[in-house]
């Protein structure tokens, strides 16, 4: 009969696993020469439990197989190891190999040896990394399971520390990952990606976020989804979850911490901004409490890492903001610089319009100045000598007739001044056309009385045209002057005034040399020179065309020439539009 020390009497640490929860194994391995000793070893230890979990037992009849055994299962959590067998040392060589060649240093080694003093006790403890020495005649049933009893709490403490670590290293190089991220989305897939590495499963997750920080708000944004939540990807309201989702992900607002049941777990972070962030994961296991504590240290980072993407945002639309106030002013600079490069070009041409018009105002004014001077000069050489009164007064008449081409002149000179002149502006009232040209025709039947010209007028009583009534009659007064110059001796001149349209039309007929090809494609620029010559010897700056177009462009209207042909007379039209009748 055996001793009662033999007999293994089993101790149940904790309550048996659910009937539908895997059953967990510790693998163990037995590495001796003796194969007795591997059979007395499972006998005992058949009916193992620790923490709900029984052994897998491993076995190796040399340190040779022991080698390959440890190098193709590194998660053995003991290992049952007999000192001699090959050699006298070959179990110490083993410790070695595993300790420093496959740098396994969680798994535990128990030594177990029939010849103590060919492996002291002391010496192996101080120089090896082993956990236990027992000589295989004090090695019972009682005293193998607690020895390996030790050994597995001690191997599940290493492991667990093993994890925290592996962990943090994750946290680290997370956190280090997140601060680079530079949107609220992409910083949110990368929170779901660095929790399944953390915990090394295969999870589900989905992150909301809830900008105010309102626990009255009852909306929240989702920024990113994975594994069976992957169906609201692209989903950014609340309002798409499904009721339960929604619900739980309201319950963690109001509770405001994290929340760990069987395999699904809720994370709650509250960014220093005042933003929140929920995180809801969905493991295929129960997380372990190492795992629930590596997640809320990671959760802790959150708030860090959300905020830096936060005040990235802001950075970058700071940036943005003084990037296109750096474009306005530069455009605003360069259309200044335009600016005064079209105002420079426009007083170079002014300078050039100036010198051409001293040059022109030069020429035509020395002619009248020449006869003033020299009739003045034969008028004071006629009174000395006594002349008769009709000699006096003939060269009174050319003096006379003189000054007036000077006063004509000068007068066209100061209009096309005033017609050039950048701030000038047209006052538009209603004006009866039909009776201003009326009243320049008769100002200038004189002229045409003088040159036995006749003038007709015809065109509506009462023709109320919107305009300028002081532009318009120097322009039409240029014209009817210009008809009276160049008509001949006993011509007729017709104005005529008629409504077209919308439009003002005003055209004044003459029978003067009319115009030539080249005479119509230079007709109404400054300073031209037409072929035809004044009848009468009438003086021309060739500026009086050139107002003419310019008044009527600035009423938006517009001023024609045609003729048949030279000698047949010329007809010139005035349209101008928004016209009125009464």
């Amino acid at each position: 009969m055996a001793e009662q020390d033999d007999v293994l009497q089993l101790i149940d640490d904790t309550e048996s696993p659910p009937e539908d929860s895997p059953v967990r194994k510790w693998k163990i391995a037995v590495i001796d020469d003796d194969h007795a000793v591997h059979e007395g070893t499972r006998f005992a230890l058949s009916d193992y439990n620790l923490n709900g979990a029984t052994l897998e037992i491993l076995s190796a009849y040399s340190a040779a197989e022991g080698r390959t055994l440890m190098r193709d299962n590194p998660d053995i959590a003991a290992v049952l190891l007999d000192v001699i067998m090959e050699t006298d040392v070959a179990g110490l060589e083993l410790v070695e190999y595993i300790r420093n060649e496959i740098k396994n240093e969680t798994v535990r080694i128990i030594l177990r040896t029939g010849q103590p003093g060919q492996a002291p006790e002391r010496r192996v403890i101080v120089q090896y990394d082993i956990n236990d020495y027992k000589a295989k005649t004090e090695l019972t049933a009682d005293k193998l399971f607690t020895s390996l009893t030790a050994a597995l709490r001690s191997y599940q403490q290493l492991e667990r520390m093993v994890q925290t670590r592996r962990g943090l290293e994750i946290i680290i190089d997370a956190a280090s990952t997140l601060y680079d991220f530079k949107s609220m989305q992409r910083l949110a897939e990368g929170v779901l990606t660095q929790l399944a590495s953390l915990l090394n499963v295969d999870c589900a997750g989905i992150l909301v976020l809830r900008d105010d920080g309102n626990a009255a708000a009852c909306d929240f944004s989702v920024l990113a989804c994975s594994g069976c939540y992957s169906r609201f990807i692209g989903t950014t309201s609340s309002r798409a979850l499904d009721a339960d989702l929604r619900h739980m992900v309201e319950e963690a607002f109001q509770r405001r911490k994290n929340e760990f049941a069987d395999h699904r777990s809720v994370l709650y972070s509250r960014t220093g901004s005042g933003r929140e962030v929920v995180v809801l994961l969905q493991a295929e296991r129960q997380l372990s409490d190492t795992d629930r504590a590596l997640v809320e240290i990671f959760s802790s980072r959150l708030s860090i890492a959300f905020d830096n993407v936060i005040l990235y945002q802001q950075l970058h639309e700071a940036n943005t903001q003084l990037e296109d106030r750096v474009a306005q002013r530069t455009r605003a600079l360069s259309q200044a610089n335009r600016r005064l490069s079209a105002q420079w070009l426009r007083l170079q041409r002014a300078n050039g319009f100036k010198n051409e018009i001293l040059g022109t105002v030069a020429h035509d004014l020395k002619n009248p100045l020449g006869v003033i001077l020299g009739r003045t000069e034969m008028l004071t050489e006629l009174i000395g000598a006594g002349s008769p009164k009709e000699n006096v007064t003939a060269q009174v008449e050319h003096i006379r007739d003189a000054t007036k081409r000077l006063t004509s002149m000068v007068d066209h000179l100061i209009s096309d001044a005033m017609a050039d002149a950048f701030d000038i502006t047209i006052r538009r009232e209603p004006v009866d056309i039909a009776a201003l040209v009326n009243e320049v025709t008769e100002a200038n039947l004189p002229s045409a009385v003088n040159k036995q010209q006749s003038i007709s007028v015809s065109g509506p009583q009462h023709f109320v045209t919107m305009c300028d009534g002081d532009r318009i009659r120097e322009a039409i007064d240029n014209l009817v002057s210009n008809a009276i110059k160049y008509s001949p001796i006993g011509g007729k001149i017709t104005v005529t005034v008629s409504h077209e349209g919308n439009d003002t039309v005003i055209r004044i007929a003459d029978q003067g040399p009319g115009l030539s090809p080249e005479d119509l494609g230079r007709l109404f620029g400054r300073f031209q020179r037409l072929s035809a010559k004044p009848t009468a010897g009438e003086s021309s700056t060739g500026l009086g065309l050139s107002i003419v177009k310019r008044i009527i462009d600035m009423h938006g209207g517009h001023v024609t020439a045609q003729s048949p042909g030279p000698g047949q007379g010329s007809t010139f039209t005035v349209t101008l539009p928004a016209t009125e009748t009464s």
